[in-house]
């Protein structure tokens, strides 16, 4: 490749990674014990962070050329002969990148065959291999996802070196070997739907209660309008939340702080929005406290308690979040919380903040609001085993696959080994070493495709071997082989900076395909 081809980062990218190749190999023998968290994490004077990005440049495979294809998507519903790709606990995701080493006679037929294809150039099908748990047999995942061949390298042997994209989930209908070896499948495209968004007119404004027709201290559901809005012109709230406080006389305005606060504390974590429109469920519950005639110093009084330990900043900020919340009122049969657990862009809200709390990198702000992308980029890059991921990719449907996506981000806690069920690490022990994220599939020189989480710290597994320079996925690192220390089971590797200045110092990788997690 000349170096007019690509671009100046890349050029600047690809010299680092040669300069730390040159580097000496530097490895101490440390107890790990010993070691503090900031020596591990390389806390001393002059320490360099580690430059995630070049990881994702999959340089180990060497040069390889640019297809210059672009494939537009398949569509929905066809069927397609593709040759296939079975590859042991892999699931690769449409948007995920794919490392490919093709050693084998019959898959360098098949990728041979995918580059002549007519109908759906550079493309395979990839799905996941794995052994049953009950007998050991070997199966076949029935639902993967096409890759489309961006980059490819023939080497001198006649094996390839390739980076692959997945593109669009499919359904393997039938399969078979043919003339030249390669395996190929009769694949259907799956027809993805269009992330749902809660219809504007699911929900109305509630006026001011001074505005209202009701008379005395007691609000009845009777005094209770909705502000219909007939103007098909302007779609956005008409009363602001400052004006509908100024409606308001002292006693409203206090009866109304009450409701807002009384409800704030239980439904806080929960509440998300769309751009367009703010749906809360907050407005519901509080309309049935005010026709069940509850008065202010009731609320008062509940207020004393739900708020004890909360500062003064923080009820200020739920204040102005609840305000337009609780004015909220359904005008469809259903409430509008129904609707919000269907809503893509809620929902999406709602994945990407419990991945900026959880995973923390790669930062997901820029497809938020593409939910469909941002959920299978979750799913491409959460820290669990093979089988929990393929769990996700067989789910049809952008909002179902983010709700479950939310309930795993929550819920799982604990990896084990899959042999002895041993525990091997935790969710806090998670290390991002790839801007990527902190799980990506990289192929050894043997041509087997592994999928990798990084950890900075586990338990019960144990280094066997040298470190070892060539050949490492993570270029400045040396690789060592790991076991599981009660069954001896190869759980993965574990990698040794090679200059002392490195942050961090070591870190593991663990294989998904040989773990459990506390989710299944």
């Amino acid at each position: 490749m000349e170096w007019g081809e690509i671009s100046e980062n890349e050029r600047l990218q690809i010299e680092h990674i040669r300069g730390l190749e040159d580097e000496e190999l530097e490895v101490e023998e440390v107890d790990e014990e010993e070691l503090s968290d900031e020596d591990a994490n390389g806390g001393s004077a002059g320490a360099s962070l580690y430059d995630t990005s070049i990881v994702a440049l999959h340089s180990y495979l060497g040069e390889v050329e640019d297809t210059h294809h672009r494939l537009a998507f398949l569509d929905g519903g066809a069927v397609f002969t593709l040759p296939l790709f079975y590859l042991e606990g892999v699931v690769l995701f449409p948007e995920a990148t794919l490392p490919l080493r093709v050693i084998f006679p019959n898959l360098i037929a098949g990728v041979q065959r995918a580059m002549r294809q007519e109908d759906a150039p550079y493309t395979i099908a990839v799905g996941r291999l794995y052994r049953d748990p009950d007998n050991g047999r070997i199966r076949f995942s029935t639902t993967g996802t096409t890759a489309e061949i961006k980059q490819f390298r023939t080497l001198e042997d006649g094996s390839l070196n390739i980076v692959a994209r997945g593109q669009q989930r499919f359904r393997l209908q039938r399969h078979w070997v043919d003339v030249d070896g390669a395996l190929c499948g009769e694949i259907q495209v799956i027809q993805e739907d269009v992330p749902l968004r809660t219809p504007r007119d699911v929900v109305g404004k509630l006026v001011p209660l001074r505005k209202s027709a009701a008379t005395g201290s007691v609000v009845s559901s009777s005094s209770i309008h909705l502000e219909c809005q007939h103007d098909e012109g302007n779609d956005s709230d008409e009363i602001s939340g400052g004006s509908f406080e100024r409606g308001l006389s002292s006693a409203e305005k206090q009866l109304h702080e009450s409701a807002l606060f009384s409800c704030g504390d239980s439904n806080a974590s929960d509440e998300s929005s769309s751009d367009d429109d703010k749906l809360g469920a907050s407005s519901q519950a509080e309309r049935s406290r005010l026709e069940n005639s509850i008065s202010p110093v009731q609320f008062s009084k509940g207020i004393a308690d739900a708020c004890s330990g909360v500062t003064k900043r923080s009820q200020i900020l739920q204040r102005k979040y609840y305000m337009n919340q609780l004015r909220d009122a359904p005008r469809a049969f259903w409430p509008s919380w129904v609707y919000q657990m269907y809503d893509a862009y809620s929902l999406a809200i709602k994945a990407a903040d419990r991945w900026k709390k959880v995973v923390k990198a790669p930062n997901l702000d820029n497809i938020v609001m593409k939910p469909d992308l941002l959920s299978f980029h979750i799913a491409s890059k959460l820290p669990l085993s093979d089988s929990s991921r393929q769990e996700l990719l067989e789910i049809d449907g952008t909002s179902y696959r983010l709700r479950r996506e939310i309930e795993l981000l929550d819920s799982f806690d604990k990896l084990k080994c899959k042999a002895c069920l041993t525990l091997v690490a935790k969710r806090s022990d998670m290390l991002v070493m790839s801007s990527d994220g902190p799980l990506g599939a990289y192929a050894n020189p043997h041509g087997f495709v592994h999928e990798v989480m990084t950890l900075i710290k586990t338990t019960a597994i144990g280094v066997t071997g040298r470190p070892v320079k060539e050949y490492s996925w993570f270029p400045g690192y040396a690789w060592s082989m790991t076991e599981c220390t009660i069954c001896r089971a190869h759980m993965g590797w574990y990698f040794t900076a090679t200059r002392k200045n490195m942050k961090p110092q070591y870190f593991w990788g663990l294989r998904s395909s040989q773990v459990v997690d506390d989710t299944q």
